[in-house]
């Protein structure tokens, strides 16, 4: 099992910048990917970012350029940028390790002035 716990969520103003972490624990080795995903109330959960173990990276278009993923496969980190106004979602950790997914509960974002 991996336990996920993130952090770093919170109020963000258009044009800000947010930093979201998250901790892995349990049994870390072998972790092949992590990653970050969104969903707002009432929608589908979309991926925002991906790392490998190798560390070839993945970034949803909609935040290419502006968000940045960083992994030790211990802990990953989202850096979030130029935010855009948006629907307040839920950002999710996401550990991908022998063919299962793990989850955290969520942080919620909101993007408002």
């Amino acid at each position: 099992q991996v336990q996920l716990l993130e952090s770093g969520g919170g109020l963000v103003q258009p044009g800000g910048s947010l930093t979201l972490s998250c901790a892995a624990s349990g049994n870390i080795l072998g972790i092949a990917a992590m990653g970050w995903y969104r969903q707002a109330p009432g929608n589908q959960r979309d991926l925002v970012a991906v790392i490998t173990s190798g560390g070839l990276t993945t970034h949803a278009e909609s935040v290419e350029g502006r968000f940045n993923i960083s992994s030790d496969m211990k802990t990953v980190n989202l850096r979030m940028n130029m935010m855009k106004p948006e629907k307040t979602a839920d950002y999710y950790c996401n550990v991908h390790r022998f063919g299962l997914n793990y989850w955290g509960r969520g942080t919620q974002v909101a993007v408002s002035s």
